[in-house]
């Protein structure tokens, strides 16, 4: 077209504009030239803001196909945004020329576009009408007379052929290889061309072995450190080879051509000059062509792969200029091959910013893009299979662990394996590195320095993202020093240092601010030579200690250390860097509540026109709402709680409006947490909601592909102010980035920052009798009154007993009772309702007959859980010292057998329900009595036992030999009070205990969550089958001695 005028403007609703670009024209899209105002100035004026339009009319007017922007400045405060307009008329070059009786006409322009176009040709006597595509040219022939006389009349034909895109996908690095056969040499010599695309630096794409009578010669196309390298070996040490390209592992499609002409092979990549090898002899394939790689089982030398075999894509293979049809490769009707894909380009792929996609490094699906302005593939991020957080692993119900996290979710950084170490108030996230072990260091000067590196498994591009999402972070420099100083220089320059995250220098050590040359003493000034500022500054001949606490987000994890005064006489340095240590999820609580229906937060518009996901959890008890809306003239997306079991995500790309809708089978406005996650790329869209079935919706074939939209984005509510939503949004993340919900509520009427109310919806985490405490950011969950301990009061406490061993709770001194038997009395009716009382026990042992529980009143009331001389188990109640107790024997068969049985029992009145295992039995009572002035329970060994019967008596003697496991009697928890109140009056412990994990090793349901999310889990806590003995018993795992102190450490065989 001919342009005559441009004019440009920001981008609506934002803080984006370009203040200054200059203008290119191209008729090839390849070589472009420089509009100049004037033939002088090629910088043309932008924009001052978003909304007004900056018109420039041209000078001179260009003729063009390609205009291309170039911004040169554009707002400080925000980004490059620009639209753009450009004025002017379609241009064609008609001329008419005549002489000596003949005509010429000339119709059109740039018809070398790569599209069809149509001719036609009309005469009547003199009149003849010429039309190109739809633009038509009238003129008169010039000559006397009327007719068309040709010397030759017949049919004119033509035909052309296009090729055939098919591609096959090189799947495997390893194994993958195409193999076809070599034709017969021609006299125009051997030729092979083909087009390829990769991300990988390194691959074979061809090998071949020529024709020799003595020692084998190869022909080796492949990919070197991003460059196209052809090797002609002739011999095992004559080589000759060529290199060509730059980066042609950029994911694009690239041409590369072979051919031999006489003593010469020229290799040419996509249009630049060829490059050449001066050969001996004449070039000659002996049998195959081996493409992308060799046969892994290949027995002879007619394929040589001296790299790794090809991971991409190819298509138009021509040999000798013949092309090769993938289709009936495929078939195999033709050639040989392994590990490959057919008919499409399959590879995961990253992606660059062009084309308006985010650029990914792995989980991703190619599409073929069929947009006018982007002329490679479009792709798309799939969902992160890994939790973001320790924090979230917690959540969901996991114990400490090893798993792997992606900080950035659907963002383009790959997943990091960490230890999650659950502590009871707090979610530890570990990241080891190579060098944690204690390194002494002598003989380093500044000229000759000590250094090492350290390698925690990751990028530092993913430890900064699990930096920043973390709200705290700390990493112990354990450093002592004798002789050895670390600033105390004449001109100050340090002679040690560490490295931070990217490798820059750091002079400040553990406990002291960033940018000083100071330590830990300083600050709390008590170095042992005030005069300086770090203890091994003072320079002496005894050991002194600089260590401390590095805490310092942006300079965390430490990747090195150098010391550089070790040399003197007697001087040394002991230095240790710990792991990584990360707490808190800055991600997961923040939150933004919503409390007016016309509130919202609005945020700048992301670049999601052609993929984007959307993730956020939310909570609300209104029956309807919109959760966020971007809107442009006619496009839209928009996700909203439709109904009170509905989410809904609706969008509109230029094709109408497109609906999913998940239903759930429970209402979703029940003030409990609930997650959405709602994607759409080109292909498809998706949406999910907790854990109901994931509903797809797939684009239509003619679909458009780009989503224009011009507006912010509105969370909590929509542009118009009309059904916003009322509840809590958290974790909203577009496209891997986390939006700050807190930070922009505290400036937006009607919301407010964070979500009160954690453990009304997050209640469930709380197992087994703990209690849900409020925090600032999320809950935590107290575990004082429940059997089990860890984050979610889901771990088991195990203890191991030996011969002898005791546990006995006292739940009142016995003096309280001589002195106020009334009150006490009073007390136990008020503490403990009247013929109810719960129990609950696991067991392993191979004893018989044995004592595991039994509890006691200061009226001679007792209850008793023993195993008989015969295996079977036994629960005594005695509730009248005048009357015979009642005896039940829920399991006839032997318990003693080595393993783990769990024993729940609950009494209401006179029924008793039991729960051994998996079997559920009810007894009852010959009479109803509440136990009155509880005085102890004890597990084990009973000594003292007047008031129990004969056989109760028995077993209380022989104790108990084995393991228990999450003992609970009403509101006591006696193994908990054992290990955690040492000293207490209220437990007393007689023997060898050992702390255990053998309700650990039964918990199948735990093992399984580990081995879900962490490949290195169990490696040290399998499970073995121990020899239980009659007088010790190590159950699985790792014990910690205990006796009344915890002392030595026994480990599993």
């Amino acid at each position: 077209m001919e342009v005559t005028a441009v004019a440009t403007q920001g981008r609506y609703g934002s803080h984006d504009w370009v203040s200054a670009y200059m203008l290119l024209y191209s008729d090839t899209g390849r070589v472009w030239k420089q509009y100049r105002h004037e033939d002088i100035v090629g910088r043309l004026v932008g924009n001052m803001n978003s909304d007004s339009v900056v018109h420039h009319k041209l000078s001179h007017s260009i003729r063009t196909r390609f205009l291309r922007f170039v911004p040169l400045g554009w707002n400080p405060s925000g980004r490059v945004g620009l639209r753009v307009e450009v004025y002017g008329c379609a241009y064609n070059d008609t001329r008419v020329r005549s002489s000596s009786g003949r005509t010429v006409v000339t119709l059109g322009s740039l018809l070398d576009d790569q599209h069809w176009h149509s001719v036609l040709i009309e005469r009547f006597n003199k009149q003849v009408n010429f039309t190109l595509d739809r633009q038509t040219q009238h003129f008169r022939t010039k000559g006397d007379g009327d007719s068309l006389e040709v010397d030759y009349e017949g049919n004119v034909t033509f035909s052309c052929s296009e090729p055939q895109l098919v591609a096959a996908t090189f799947l495997s690095s390893s194994s993958s290889f195409l193999s076809l056969p070599a034709p017969l040499p021609t006299l125009e010599g051997l030729s092979v061309r083909l087009q390829f695309r990769t991300w990988n630096p390194d691959g074979l794409l061809l090998s071949s072995q020529l024709a020799s009578d003595y020692e084998p010669r190869y022909l080796l196309l492949q990919i070197s450190s991003g460059r196209l390298r052809l090797t002609h070996q002739t011999s095992s040490l004559k080589t000759s080879e060529v290199s060509t390209g730059q980066r042609v592992n950029d994911g694009l499609w690239h041409m590369v051509s072979l051919s031999s002409r006489g003593l010469q092979i020229a290799l040419t990549l996509d249009n630049e000059p060829a490059s050449t090898i001066q050969l001996e002899h004449y070039l000659e394939p002996r049998d195959n062509y081996y493409f992308g790689g060799c046969p892994v089982a290949h027995n002879d030398s007619s394929c040589m792969n001296p790299t790794m075999a090809f991971q991409g894509c190819v298509r138009l293979i021509l040999i000798n200029n013949q092309p090769m049809d993938l289709m009936l490769i495929q078939q195999g009707i033709m050639g040989r091959w392994n590990q490959l894909q057919f008919d499409m380009c399959g590879i995961q792929d990253r992606y660059d910013m062009q084309c308006g996609v985010r650029k990914v490094s792995e989980s991703i699906v190619s599409v073929c893009s069929k947009s006018p302005t982007c002329d490679v593939d479009i792709k798309f991020p799939l969902q992160s299979i890994y939790e973001a957080s320790c924090e979230s692993y917690r959540l969901v119900g996991s114990t400490s662990g090893y798993f792997s996290i992606d900080p950035d979710g659907s963002g383009p950084l790959g997943p990091i394996q960490v230890y999650c170490n659950m502590t009871e108030n707090k979610v530890w996230t570990v990241i080891d590195h190579n060098g944690t072990g204690q390194v002494r260091v002598r003989g380093s000067t500044p000229e000759r320095i000590y250094s090492s590196r350290f390698d925690y498994g990751a990028s530092p591009e993913q430890l900064g993202a699990l930096v920043a999402e973390s709200q705290y972070c700390q990493q112990r420099l354990t450093y002592r020093c004798r002789r050895s100083r670390l600033f105390n220089t004449w001109d100050g320059v340090p002679l040690s240092w560490w490295l931070d995250r990217s490798g820059e220098r750091k002079t400040y050590w553990g406990g002291f601010l960033p940018g000083v040359q100071q330590c830990a003493c300083s600050l709390e000034e008590n170095c042992v030579d005030m005069n300086f500022f770090c203890n091994c500054d003072a320079d002496r001949d005894s050991w002194e200690n600089d260590t401390g606490i590095l805490s310092y987000k942006a300079d965390l994890p430490v990747s090195g250390i150098a010391i550089g005064d070790t040399n003197r006489l007697g001087s040394e340095a002991l230095y240790s860097v710990g792991p990584l240590e990360c707490s808190g999820d800055k991600s997961l609580w923040n939150a933004a509540s919503f409390y007016e229906e016309t509130s919202y937060l609005h945020f700048p518009a992301f670049h999601i026109e052609f993929s984007f996901d959307i993730s956020f959890y939310f909570k609300t008890g209104a029956p309807s709402g919109v959760f966020l809306e971007n809107l442009g003239l006619r496009d839209f997306i928009r996700v909203e709680l439709s109904s009170p079991s509905a989410v809904t995500f609706s969008f509109d790309a230029g094709d109408g409006p497109a609906v999913l809708s998940v239903k759930s089978p429970v209402p979703l406005n029940d003030r409990q947490w609930h997650w959405v996650r709602a994607e759409r790329n080109v292909k498809e869209a998706s949406l999910q909601v907790d854990q109901l079935p994931l509903r797809f919706l797939q684009a239509p074939a003619d679909a458009h592909l780009r989503l224009q939209l011009n507006s912010q984005l509105f969370v909590g509510g929509t542009a118009s102010r009309q059904r916003g939503f009322l509840g809590c949004v958290r974790a909203l993340s577009v496209n891997g980035i986390t939006l700050d919900l807190d930070e922009r509520a505290k400036m937006s009427p009607g919301v407010t920052p964070g979500c009160p109310g954690h453990c009304s919806s997050s209640a469930g985490f709380c197992h087994n009798r703990g209690r849900c405490v409020e925090k600032s950011s999320g809950y935590t969950c107290d575990c004082t009154h429940s059997a089990y301990g860890g984050p979610s009061c889901k771990e088991e406490v195990s203890v191991s007993f030996e011969r002898g061993s005791s546990v006995t709770y006292t739940f009142q001194e016995p003096f309280s009772f001589m002195q106020n038997r009334t009150a006490q009395a009073s007390s136990a009716s008020s503490a403990y309702p009247k013929a109810r009382e719960h129990m609950a026990l696991s067991f392993l042992t191979t004893q018989t007959p044995a004592m595991l529980l039994t509890a006691n009143t200061f009226t001679q009331q007792y209850l008793a859980v023993i195993l008989a001389h015969n295996g079977s188990l036994q629960i005594w109640y005695r509730l009248h010292k005048e009357r015979s107790p009642s005896v039940f024997s829920p399991v006839s068969t032997s318990l003693a057998d080595g393993l783990i049985h769990r024993l729940r029992l609950h009494r209401e009145g006179q029924d008793v329900y039991v729960q051994v295992d998996e079997d559920n039995k009810k007894y009852t009572l010959s009479y109803d009595a509440e136990f009155n002035s509880m005085r102890s329970l004890t597990l084990g060994k009973v000594t003292g036992s007047d008031a129990l019967d004969e056989e109760v008596a028995q077993a209380g003697s022989r104790g108990f030999i084995g393991c228990f496991s999450s003992v609970q009697y009403n509101h006591v928890a006696p193994l908990k009070a054992a290990l955690l109140n040492r000293g207490s009056s209220l437990v007393s412990i007689r023997g060898n205990l050992l702390e255990s994990n053998c309700g650990a090793l039964a918990d199948l349901s735990t093992s399984k969550s580990r081995l879900d999310h962490g490949e290195e889990v169990g490696k040290d806590n399998k499970a073995h089958e121990d020899d239980t003995q009659r007088d010790s018993a190590v159950i699985g795992g790792a014990f910690y001695y205990l006796n009344l102190l915890y002392g030595t450490i026994c480990k599993s065989r």
